[in-house]
């Protein structure tokens, strides 16, 4: 089976490992989970990296530390991983869905603008599949409402808008280093900020509550959301070849694109000008399939020895977020007929090559 994603852990992985091992620091304290702080908040340009033990527990700790509560509204992408919105929810705030734009999947701007009202307090662009939204929009009617951004970048470390990488686009953004993402911990996440005040009740609230000034005193009810030293020892190895694994996703997309990019009814990714998609996972269209016909080509490339993904469903219908008399129309369509390839370090020339001509042949075998 070629898997739609695996780490590599072909580093100093394993080194930094076995000296969490060694020296038995292998919980939240040792020296991993500073370095991976700082480089992580070097590699996007910011000041402020707070380290977490997984991407959906950075969203909450995020709308935490925001001040968002019962009441407050927060505009989401219905096109996304239901973590975005279960963030919102987790905080007794409310989601607020907007369809996103046909090519990118990301939120539309102007979707995001009409549905802001006197209670919309934060705004969560995600950069889906490694595509990053379009932030200087978003930022730009952010700012003429008084709304703050909180970017959503769990897929897409590395991508950048203008020459500048997400993690500093926004006011805040959260971060997931799940094992198949392009920088992996195993199981972590983190904040990223230039915010010092902020960052400051970030660290507070991920330790419990704990003053960083006064051990075992507790000034506020915060959370157990730490990273581990493991994981960040883990992270810290793959950030020292960071730049050498964007360049290798780039080079993969760019062999899908070559393979794709005649094929009828199939589209490829977007990218919009002045950014740099990351590739998460290739992530392409099949054209005038119905969802049921698209999940055959998902199951027959299964029986070839290929694992692939479906889009994510629109969340509106998902059972806690249900709008049954509502309609999303692009994130409807691309729910449907989306579908990720595999895309990891791992792939070889010829395993591009075979995913991408069995994807051909099946799409067209269940349209016949």
């Amino acid at each position: 089976m070629i898997p739609v994603a695996s780490p590599v852990l072909s580093g100093n992985e394993k080194l930094y490992v076995n000296e969490c091992l060694d020296t038995t620091w292998i919980s939240s304290a040792g020296r991993f989970i500073a370095q991976f702080e700082t480089s992580f908040a070097d590699a996007c340009g910011v000041k402020h990296a707070i380290a977490t033990n997984n991407g959906t527990t950075a969203l909450h700790l995020a709308l935490t530390a925001l001040g968002v509560g019962p009441g407050d509204e927060v505009v989401v992408p219905v096109l996304t991983y239901i973590a975005t919105a279960n963030a919102v929810r987790y905080c007794g705030a409310e989601p607020v869905f907007v369809d996103v734009e046909p090519d990118s999947m990301n939120m539309d701007p102007a979707k995001f603008k009409a549905a802001i009202t006197e209670r919309t307090r934060v705004v969560i662009p995600v950069d889906l599949y490694g595509n990053p939204a379009d932030m200087p929009a978003i930022d730009a009617i952010a700012d003429q409402h008084g709304i703050t951004v909180l970017q959503d970048s769990a897929e897409a470390h590395g991508a950048e808008v203008g020459g500048r990488r997400v993690g500093s686009l926004a006011h805040v953004t959260a971060f997931s280093f799940f094992g198949n993402k392009i920088i992996t911990t195993g199981e972590g996440g983190a904040v990223t900020t230039d915010d010092d005040e902020l960052a400051a009740r970030l660290r507070l609230l991920r330790g419990q509550g704990m003053d960083l000034e006064r051990r075992y005193w507790f000034p506020v009810v915060g959370f157990n959301y730490r990273m581990t030293n493991i994981a960040a020892a883990i992270g810290l190895a793959q950030l020292e070849r960071f730049d050498e694994i964007l360049e290798s996703r780039d080079r993969l997309s760019k062999q899908y694109d070559t393979l794709l990019g005649g094929a009828a009814g199939i589209t490829l990714p977007a990218q919009r000008p002045d950014t740099r998609r990351v590739n998460w996972l290739y992530t392409v269209t099949l054209d005038g399939l119905t969802s049921e016909q698209r999940d055959q080509v998902i199951r027959d490339l299964a029986d070839d020895g290929i694992e692939t993904r479906p889009v994510f469903h629109p969340l509106h219908q998902m059972p806690p977020y249900a709008q049954p008399d509502t309609s999303y129309p692009e994130a409807e369509r691309l729910g449907a007929t989306g579908i990720s390839l595999p895309t990891h370090l791992a792939l070889t020339n010829s395993d591009i090559a075979l995913v991408a001509a069995r994807l051909i042949t099946r799409r067209n075998e269940v349209q016949n």
